[in-house]
């Protein structure tokens, strides 16, 4: 059974941040049936991350967070926006991962704030963040203002959009294939391939 980990890092609850952490879920499920969803909620784990950054070792519930991220096969993360970026719980949960723990990963992505203006977090923050981490996000992402949450409409065929562009990732049982041409992608000649 394909498994996605959603990672969530709204601090209130219920929170808008795990509102949207859920519709996406949701839509993936509706495009791709048999899938197992696990949610790890980073306020429950905010000491935990914190503690790890100064010892380098993580605690049981931590390190069960961290195992479930890895060992999915696709991730959902999604972050309130503060100051123009990413909460600091959400790139400190990424930065006690080990460096290769996203390599190849899909991943959707998705962030939430009080205004439109903050959308573009998205594509300056979020993106590079996991495109270091060598992941694979789609190419839809979703941000959800304050006021999506009066007529979501118009989130709900976004969120949409993105969960089916991640089931269809994940439906493709045939990795990256070089092209009859005889052309091989430089990261597969890296590899090895």
């Amino acid at each position: 059974m394909t498994t996605i980990a959603v990672v969530t890092a709204g601090l209130s609850q219920p929170s808008s941040t795990r509102l949207l952490a859920d519709k996406l879920a949701a839509a993936v499920s509706v495009a791709l049936p048999e899938v197992k969803i696990e949610v790890i909620e980073l306020r429950d784990l905010a000491v935990d991350v914190t503690k790890n950054m100064l010892t380098g070792f993580p605690s049981p519930a931590l390190r069960a967070a961290i195992d479930t991220v890895t060992a999915a096969d696709a991730l959902i993360a999604v972050t309130p926006v503060f100051t123009a970026s990413y909460s600091g719980l959400f790139k400190s949960f990424f930065d006690v991962l080990d460096q290769k723990a996203l390599d190849g990963k899909p991943v959707l992505i998705g962030a939430t704030g009080g205004t439109e203006r903050h959308s573009l977090v998205l594509d300056f923050a979020l993106r590079p963040l996991f495109a270091y981490l060598r992941a694979e996000p789609v190419a839809t992402a979703v941000y959800a203002a304050s006021s999506d949450w009066a007529s979501p409409g118009d989130l709900d065929k976004r969120a949409s959009r993105a969960g089916r562009e991640l089931a269809s990732r994940l439906s493709s049982d045939s990795p990256a294939r070089a092209p009859e041409s005889g052309f091989v992608p430089f990261e597969q000649l890296l590899a090895g391939g």
